[in-house]
């Protein structure tokens, strides 16, 4: 783990409040699919954001921030790249990467910006023909925060044994689909998770309620994954 300069290649929104940030490294890193980068202010101030994409022969790395008026700490990283052109990173960071040795069904569960960690692990796993079930359940406040809703249920239509459930917190009228907590509908959907890899990204809440949760209905909390858990 090093300190590295990148180049700000695009930032573009995918939101009214999130940025998708493209960043071309010096020296590329090695990264697992799962992993984040610290994002280096100064030297006392470095912060932590998942890499939204897998490994790839682009070199590049992705980035996707939500930032707001009322969430200076994110704004602050996004106006020092706009500012600035180049941004120094450090990393990768984290365990929660994807483990592909030993084929199990997988479960990615993301709530709001949190979906960057498990798009990085899905687009992974779909390299390879899937030998076992692979879910996306992606929890927003609205349909207009799932940016990439389009994108994932075409995916679901390629790929036979994937399956993307969207769940909205405040749906607007005529959603068809789920609603409420992200979590709670994967317990709705599976009798027991004992059989199942489970990888996690978004409000340490709620990292902290599936944990509970999903140990209750079988999952064994070894193949339970998430950076949260480093710090819950």
């Amino acid at each position: 783990m090093s300190e590295f300069e990148c180049k700000v290649v695009t930032i573009e929104p995918l939101t009214a409040n999130v940025q998708r940030i493209l960043l071309r490294p010096e020296n590329a890193p090695d990264f697992k699919a799962g992993q984040y980068i610290r994002v280096v202010m100064d030297e006392g101030d470095k912060r932590p954001f998942s890499i939204a994409n897998a490994p790839d022969e682009s070199g590049l790395i992705e980035l996707h921030i939500g930032a707001a008026e009322h969430n200076p700490w994110a704004m602050q990283v996004i106006e020092k790249m706009q500012a600035e052109k180049s941004i120094v990173l450090d990393g990768p960071h984290g365990n929660a990467f994807v483990r592909e040795s030993t084929p199990h069904p997988t479960i990615l569960m993301a709530g709001g910006t949190g979906f960057s960690y498990t798009w990085s692990i899905l687009q992974q796993l779909l390299k390879s023909a899937l030998k076992e079930p692979l879910f996306l359940y992606w929890g927003t406040r609205t349909a207009a925060d799932m940016y990439a809703l389009e994108e994932l249920e075409a995916l679901a239509q390629q790929h036979p044994k994937f399956k993307f459930i969207p769940v909205l917190e405040s749906p607007e009228k005529g959603w068809q689909g789920r609603t409420g907590l992200v979590h709670q509908a994967v317990l709705q959907d599976f009798v027991s998770l004992e059989p199942y890899q489970v990888y996690i990204a978004g409000r340490f809440e709620m990292a902290g309620a599936a944990r509970e949760d999903f140990h209750q209905q079988g999952l064994m909390l070894e193949n339970l994954y998430g950076d949260a858990y480093d710090f819950i």
